[in-house]
This record gives structure tokens, C-alpha cells and sequence, in this order.
């Protein structure tokens, strides 16, 4: 397994009862690294500010992401350019026992941002980076994108929703 590209190790030893503040910031190359791992144009800047805490032996990450991106425009393949900013609180959690193949677990929505630990550390980076792809855009565009998918035949969702297809019917029978 190859190491992340944003790594930041914190033993989890160094993490007492008061809370520990630290911020982090992705380097040109760890930028770089990013953003070819997330399909981005560009990533001009990755930093977060944040707060571990010891919860028995659980560690609460709380923070706030900030970046500058750049991603290819859905319809236009153009630059599109945006900040990212994004609060975030991750559980770090021993391993739960192995439960059964067959057996189904339900997760709660407070237990949707866990990540078990293996071993004395945890890398806040990493986490970051995952938070980051999750804050990402999933459909930018840029400017002319809605010319551009109109110009290729791709209907608004307006126009090919129940609606639309009802409206075309109303236009067809007034002629």
C-alpha cells in the first residue's frame, strides 16, 4: 500500500484531555499529488485548522478545510476555479469485533464520518484530503456550460422531467 499524499501522523499518545489545536497545509507537491488522485486541474491551496480531542479511546477531529481548486467544466472541458470551504468532525475509533459474514450493520448518521484506527496513530492529512474529495463539485461548470449541453441536444431538466414532457403535450395540442 502506497503512503497517502497529504499525510500528517499524529500519535495518539500526544493527545491528552485538553484539546490540541493544529493546522495543517499541503505542499506544492502533495498539491500535485491530490490533485491527480481527484481528477482536478489544479489545486492551488489545501489548509485546515483543527482540534483533536481524546474521547476515552476515541479521538474527535474537529475543523474547517479551506482550498482553492480548479476542475474541467462537465459540458466544456474549460477551466472552472472555486474555494472550498468546509467544517468537518471525523471519529477516530478502535476496530469494533469482527461481526459475521451474514450479519447486516446499520450505521447511524453520527457514525457516518468514523474511521477505525490501526495502531497508536492517525493521519489527519489523509483525513483532510477525504473530506476535501467529498466538499468537491460533483457537476462544475463553467459560464457557457448550459449553451454548450443545449447546443449538443442535452434537454434541461425542466424540459425532460414529467413536466416537461406534459408541456410538449400542451404545445402539440394547441396547434
Amino acid at each position: 500500500m502506497t503512503a497517502p499524499e497529504f499525510s500528517r501522523v499524529v500519535r495518539i499518545d500526544t493527545i491528552g484531555e485538553q484539546p490540541k489545536p493544529m493546522d495543517i497545509a499541503a505542499e506544492e507537491d502533495e498539491r500535485a499529488a491530490l490533485a491527480g488522485r481527484f481528477g482536478l486541474l489544479g489545486l492551488a491551496r489545501l489548509e485546515a485548522a483543527l482540534t483533536l480531542s481524546r474521547r476515552g479511546e476515541e479521538i474527535a477531529v474537529h475543523g474547517t478545510l479551506a482550498a482553492t481548486v480548479t476542475q474541467a467544466c462537465v459540458a466544456t472541458a474549460e477551466p472552472v476555479s472555486s474555494e472550498v470551504k468546509a467544517p468537518f468532525d471525523i471519529l477516530f475509533r478502535p476496530q469494533p469485533d469482527p461481526v459475521a459474514a451474514e450479519e447486516e450493520v446499520e450505521l447511524s448518521e453520527g457514525e457516518m464520518d468514523v474511521v477505525f484506527l490501526s495502531g497508536a496513530e492517525i493521519d489527519v492529512g489523509e483525513a483532510v484530503a477525504e473530506t476535501l474529495a467529498l466538499a468537491l463539485d460533483p457537476y462544475p461548470r463553467a459560464p457557457g456550460a448550459d449553451d454548450a449541453l443545449k447546443a449538443a441536444g442535452v434537454k434541461s431538466e425542466a424540459e425532460a422531467g414529467p413536466f416537461g414532457a406534459l408541456a410538449g403535450l400542451r404545445d402539440k395540442l394547441k396547434k
